[in-house]
């Protein structure tokens, strides 16, 4: 799917977030990247093949109360 050169980390890559934003909808809280990865603004991912990546847990400082 990619076209860049170099080209965007795979799918499945452990840096596949890398990969290049093809296609925003920030209004509806996603984006597509160049390897097929969608992103989700909860952190959440789905991947090409139909997988779905839970999001991703607070770090612990975020948690705290200032």
């Amino acid at each position: 799917m990619c076209q860049h050169q170099p080209r965007c980390p795979d799918a499945l890559a452990p840096d596949h977030r890398a990969a290049r934003v093809v296609a925003s909808h920030y209004e509806q809280g996603w984006s597509l990247l160049c390897n097929g990865v969608v992103l989700f603004d909860d952190d959440g991912e789905l991947l090409p093949d139909g997988r779905a990546i839970a999001p991703r847990p607070l770090d612990s400082m975020d948690d705290r109360a200032a």
